[in-house]
């Protein structure tokens, strides 16, 4: 289980990933990561800022009460084993497709780690993916 502070509960919480975050869909899930700008490198002690928290979106598309809970708690379980990997103050909010209802465990484990891995590369440049900013046929150099 996350930690009460590691958890993104205010739909101003999630409306802020979602829209300030890079966004990567893999299989059965869509994760928002939003990374703080590089911290200095004298900072001081953890503090709640510099937590890393997630949150989750299962809609009524993947299935009733029962299963959304399901997935939930089969992508909180896998989540927290990968929050250390991302860098301090980032915030994470995991969308289940449908398609989560019946994945497997280890295929939902995999489908979340292309995802964040995609999330996290490096941009492919401008005019490419959501909110890009270039230009249709601008000249790159």
């Amino acid at each position: 289980m996350l930690a009460a502070a590691q958890r993104l509960r205010r739909s101003s919480d999630f409306a802020a990933a979602v829209r300030g975050g890079r966004r990567a869909g893999r299989g059965s899930v869509v994760v928002h990561l939003t990374v703080p700008q590089q911290p200095e490198l004298s900072e001081p002690a953890p503090t709640e800022d510099s937590l890393v928290r997630a949150g989750f979106v299962v809609s009524k598309a993947v299935g009733g009460a029962v299963t959304r809970n399901t997935v939930r708690r089969r992508l909180r379980h896998l989540v927290r084993d990968r929050l250390a990997d991302l860098p301090p103050g980032s915030v994470l909010v995991v969308r289940a497709q449908p398609g989560a209802a019946n994945a497997p465990y280890e295929r939902l484990g995999a489908d979340l780690d292309a995802a964040l891995a995609a999330a996290r590369s490096p941009s492919r440049g401008p005019g490419r993916g959501r909110g890009g900013g270039g230009e249709k046929g601008a000249a790159r150099g």
